[in-house]
């Protein structure tokens, strides 16, 4: 197996996380859509961030927590993501390299603030999420750093960087480095209002970019336009390499050519907050395909890694990773 520098390198948002818990009686009143991801801007960011309850501020994103989670399972990752030169630019900043992840991206001066995700989370667990995306779309080609590109097995890109033309083209830059290299570009679509503002543009990737994509049911649904889960597995083993779709307690499904795995979600207690399920999902499973383990023996790690992070609030691993999947004998190499 050729040795990298890097597992994988991760493309994202830029963002700290507010995370507070609520109940549906604060959604309805503050006008936040339960469940979904909603663009707000920075007087919306401010006026929702005074009503809410107390609450951590951690910092995230998703491509971001997918690399937290890279290095808590101890693999390899490097990030590239726009934050402001201000107090939560720097905290960020700290909190990703002391995850193990290299991140030096250049701060914006003189433009927005650092992006924030105010994220209310509901007794069933479900999480509500007002996004300013603030200094993280700020991104553009020049930010794009080739070195890591090259030097990781897989880049891996959020869909979420599609809101903003000058992101989308170093998205685009991105995954051409990634290919003209001999590397791998995955892709998560990160929510299905995200599909639903970028469809024919994300159909585009995964036909001629993207080498793996990532997504849940609800997101795969979306993509291809239909209510039948098989259809859209027909058609999206037909257009890509690899592709793992989460299903909530169902598990997941991976696919690649003729090959078809399914995976259990691992038990958990209880279900605390279902913020960053998909990106830790997401940590699991790159790290598996950036060593070529089986895809079961990938998907189990995703299971793992995504299972520890429900079981509390926040979407950074609190148990390491790597711990977790050696009791469970999961294969890490």
């Amino acid at each position: 197996m050729t040795e990298f520098l890097y597992d994988v390198t991760g493309v994202g948002n830029a963002i700290v996380d507010v995370i507070a818990p609520c109940d549906d009686d604060f959604l309805n009143a503050n006008s936040v859509e339960k469940g979904a991801m909603t663009l707000i801007d920075e007087a919306r960011a401010t006026e929702l961030y005074s009503r809410m309850a107390a609450g951590r501020e951690v910092s995230g994103g998703s491509a971001a927590n997918t690399l937290a989670g890279v290095a808590s399972l101890g693999g390899r990752g490097a990030y590239i993501g726009k934050v402001a030169d201000d107090q939560l630019g720097q905290i960020f900043t700290h909190d990703l390299n002391a995850a193990g992840v290299r991140y030096d991206t250049s701060p914006l001066v003189g433009g927005p603030a650092t992006a924030r995700c105010l994220i209310n989370v509901t007794p069933d667990a479900q999480r509500s999420m007002s996004t300013f995306l603030g200094a993280s779309v700020m991104f553009g080609e020049d930010d794009i750093d080739a070195d890591k590109i090259r030097a990781a097995n897989i880049t891996f890109m959020e869909g979420y960087l599609f809101d903003r033309d000058e992101a989308k083209a170093a998205f685009v830059s991105a995954a051409e480095i990634a290919r003209t290299a001999g590397r791998r570009t995955a892709l998560t679509l990160s929510d299905t209002f995200c599909v639903d503002r970028h469809r024919s543009s994300f159909r585009h990737l995964v036909k001629n970019h993207v080498d793996i994509l990532l997504a849940n049911e609800a997101e795969i649904l979306s993509l291809y336009e239909t209510d039948d889960f098989d259809a859209a597995l027909a058609a999206v083993r037909a257009e890509t390499n690899l592709a793992a779709i989460t299903r909530s307690e169902k598990g997941a499904v991976i696919v690649r050519g003729d090959e078809t795995a399914s995976i259990a979600a691992e038990p958990v207690d209880a279900v605390i907050d279902t913020t960053g399920a998909g990106d830790l999902f997401a940590a699991g499973f790159l790290l598996g395909a950036a060593r070529d383990l089986p895809l079961a023996d990938a998907g189990r790690l995703g299971a793992i890694a995504a299972a520890e992070v429900i079981s509390h609030y926040g979407a950074r691993p609190e148990t390491r990773l790597e711990t977790l999947a050696q009791s469970s004998q999961a294969r890490l190499s």
